[in-house]
C-alpha cells in the first residue's frame, strides 16, 4: 500500500518536500515512512526531512482530534455505531492503560516510540477517548512527534538495521 501510494506521489508531485510532507500524513506510514524516503531516496537534508515530516504528520492529528467526536456522536445515533464505538471505547481504554494513568506524559510516550499502530492518528484518536483537553493533546502530540522524528532520523543516518 505504502508502495503505491508513493508511486502515485512521485508520478503526480515532483518536489520531495511536498512528497514527505503528504507521506507523513498517511496513517500507516506516518513520519516512520516519510523521514526515511526524504533522506534516502528524496535526497533532502535530515535537517529538512524532520521538518516536512513533522509538520504534515502533526497537521493530519488537527482534524483528527477536533472531528472524531463530532464523527462518532453522530454514528452513534444507530445501533451499528454505537456498537463499534462502545467496542473501540472500552478496547482502547483496556489497551491505553499508560495513558489513561500518565495523561500527557503517557501520550508523549505512545506518539514517541516510533512503533507500528502508535503516532499521530492513534495518538489523536486515544487523546479523544481519553477526554485529554485540545491543548494537553496537541502539547503531547507534537512533543511526541518531535521524540519519534529524532529516534527515526538517528535510525536512518546511523543506518541501524532495525528489521531483517
Amino acid at each position: 500500500m505504502v508502495d503505491s501510494l508513493l508511486h502515485y506521489f512521485q508520478t503526480f508531485i515532483q518536489d520531495p518536500r511536498w512528497i514527505t510532507f503528504l507521506l507523513s500524513m498517511t496513517p500507516i506510514g506516518e513520519l516512520r515512512v516519510a523521514l526515511p524516503w526524504a533522506i534516502t531516496m528524496g535526497n533532502m537534508t535530515w535537517q529538512q526531512a524532520f521538518m516536512w515530516a513533522v509538520a504534515g504528520n502533526f497537521l493530519i492529528s488537527i482534524p483528527i482530534l477536533v472531528l472524531l467526536g463530532p464523527i462518532s456522536n453522530f454514528l452513534r445515533k444507530w445501533p451499528q455505531g454505537e456498537r463499534f464505538f462502545s467496542w473501540l471505547f472500552l478496547r482502547t481504554r483496556r489497551k491505553g492503560k499508560m495513558i489513561e494513568t500518565w495523561e500527557f506524559l503517557g501520550l508523549v510516550i505512545f506518539v514517541g516510540i516510533p512503533l507500528p499502530v502508535t503516532g499521530a492518528w492513534t495518538g489523536a484518536a486515544a487523546a479523544f477517548l481519553f477526554g485529554l483537553s485540545y491543548p494537553k493533546a496537541f502539547a503531547a502530540i507534537f512533543t511526541g512527534l518531535l521524540m519519534s522524528a529524532t529516534i527515526v532520523t538517528i535510525i536512518t543516518m546511523t543506518g541501524i538495521k532495525i528489521m531483517g
